[in-house]
C-alpha cells in the first residue's frame, strides 16, 4: 500500500492511536567514505547502491531489532527516497532487509510479495516535508506484532553504507551517533556495563560513544563502536543472551 502523508507535524498514527513523533535531530548532509569499495558498494540485486543496497541495510537493522517477523510494517520516506523509491527498488529492498535477506539474494525483487504471502501488512508513506534528520535518503521504519513494536530511522549515505539515527525499542528511545557497528544490550541487571566493556577491551574494540538508560527496572546499554566485531567477540557477547537481549547492528 502506498500513501502520501502531507501533514505538517510529521506524525503517523499506528494501532491503538499511538502517535510516533518524528525525530528532531539534525545532521549535516555530508558523506564520508573509508575506501574506494565504499563508493562501489556491495553486490546487490537492484539499480542503486544508495536507494537499494542502503535501503536493504536499513531494513536489516529493523530485522535485528525486532528479531522475528512482524505483522505490520509502516515505512515513511523523505526527500529523495520519497520521490524515487518505486523506480529505484527501495520498497522491495527495505522489505528484503526486514525479512533478513542478503543483498545478493535472488528473492530480493519479490520480497514484498513474499512478505504479504506470510500475512505481513505493509504501508509505504511519502512524506512531503524535509527529512527529520537532515538527509535526503531517509527511511523511518515501524514494525509491530500483537505484543511489541520497534522503530528505527536510518539514512543511506552512498555505496550501500547507512547510519542509524534513531531507535525505539522496549520502551526506550535513543539516538546513536549513526555509523555502524552499534551494539545494544537490554537487561534487568544494572551492572552489565562492566562486563560489556571488559569484552570490548579484551578484543581491542574502541568505543566512540555510549548511552545508558533505565526504565521500569530495565536497563539499556548502547555502544557506538569504532570497528567491526570479530567472530570471537560476537560469540562472547551472544553468550550473555541468557541475561540480556543482545543486538549487534
Amino acid at each position: 500500500m502506498l500513501l502520501q502523508d502531507d501533514s505538517s507535524n510529521n506524525n503517523i498514527n499506528f494501532k491503538g492511536g499511538l502517535a510516533m513523533n518524528a525525530v528532531t535531530l539534525k545532521e549535516k548532509k555530508n558523506i564520508s567514505y573509508k575506501s574506494c569499495f565504499d563508493v562501489i558498494g556491495p553486490v546487490m540485486i537492484g539499480p542503486s547502491s544508495s536507494h537499494t543496497a542502503g535501503a536493504l541495510a536499513i531494513g536489516l537493522v529493523a530485522n535485528k531489532l525486532f528479531k522475528g517477523l512482524p505483522k505490520r510494517v509502516v515505512v515513511k520516506y523523505y526527500e529523495s527516497f520519497a520521490e524515487t523509491h518505486k523506480g529505484h527498488g527501495t520498497d522491495f529492498a527495505i522489505i528484503s532487509g526486514i525479512l533478513g535477506f542478503a543483498t545478493d539474494d535472488s528473492r530480493v525483487p519479490d520480497a514484498i510479495k513474499i512478505a504479504e504471502s506470510q500475512g505481513i501488512d505493509i504501508t509505504f508513506l511519502e512524506e512531503s516535508g524535509d527529512s527529520p534528520v537532515g538527509h535526503p535518503n531517509t527511511a523511518d521504519i515501524y514494525l509491530e506484532d500483537d505484543s511489541r513494536s520497534i522503530r528505527t530511522v536510518g539514512i543511506s549515505v552512498g555505496g550501500g553504507l547507512i547510519k542509524v539515527k534513531h531507535i525505539e525499542i522496549d520502551g526506550f528511545s535513543l539516538n546513536p551517533q549513526g555509523s555502524l557497528p552499534i551494539m545494544i544490550a537490554i537487561s534487568s541487571r544494572n551492572n552489565l556495563e562492566l562486563e560489556l566493556r571488559r569484552i570490548f577491551k579484551k578484543y581491542e574494540v574502541d568505543i566512540n560513544n555510549s548511552t545508558n538508560l533505565e526504565k521500569d527496572g530495565k536497563y539499556l546499554y548502547q555502544f557506538d563502536l569504532d570497528s567491526q566485531l570479530s567472530g570471537e567477540a560476537r560469540k562472547e557477547l551472544e553468550n550473555l543472551s541468557d541475561i540480556a537481549n543482545i543486538i549487534i547492528l
